[in-house]
């Protein structure tokens, strides 16, 4: 039976290199993959994938009113799918987390997700949320922060290096302005008193 995964981290954990090689390995042995990213994340360029290290590739894209289920069974109709990926997965939508279950219930394709699982103030993405609710199989994929342990919670910061506490869920970028971080350190660069969404 096809599952529906999410392997989520912080920023810089390499999610998108893991995506990447999965894909490879699919294709290695003569199977389709179709793969897929958020159109309002441009940093290796409109409709591709990329990863800090240099590989990538080119992907379909999905915005807000993508219906994914009608995409992904009109590609599957065309040639056999044996797995969707998707990059970027927190910035999609609930509605669109429960079209990508239809593909792994309805369609029998398995469909790996990838993306983070809070945002800058430690809240989920609503996208991340759902999955972390539906996906069959949920994986961590692992960073450090630089004191050493686990990196859990991710700092964006302003053109100082003073850490933000509010603002828009939502800014593309890299290491300019994210640092992935541990709990401890994370409430140490944003104190106790920041402010959830709303």
């Amino acid at each position: 039976m096809a599952k529906l995964y999410f392997h989520y981290s912080t920023m810089n954990a390499g999610k998108s290199t893991l995506l990447l090689q999965a894909a490879h390995n699919y294709e290695e042995r003569g199977m389709a993959t179709f793969l897929l990213t958020a159109a309002v994340d441009r940093r290796a360029g409109p409709g591709r994938i990329g990863s800090r290290i240099g590989l990538g590739r080119e992907a379909a894209t999905f915005a807000p009113d993508t219906d994914l289920f009608l995409l992904l069974s009109g590609e599957h109709a065309n040639k056999a799918i044996a797995c969707v990926f998707v990059d970027e997965a927190q910035f999609l939508t609930p509605d669109q987390v429960w079209q990508l279950a239809r593909v792994a219930d309805d369609l029998g394709v398995p469909v790996m997700c990838y993306g983070l699982r809070v945002d800058f103030r430690g809240a989920l993405f609503p996208g991340s949320a759902t999955l972390l609710a539906l996906a069959d199989d949920l994986r961590e994929v692992r960073t450090i922060c630089h004191c050493g342990r686990k990196a859990t919670m991710v700092v964006r910061q302003d053109g100082s290096g003073r850490a933000e506490t509010s603002g828009a869920q939502v800014q593309i970028g890299g290491n300019e302005i994210y640092v992935s971080l541990c709990r401890r350190h994370w409430r140490a660069m944003v104190g106790d008193g920041v402010q959830s969404s709303g």
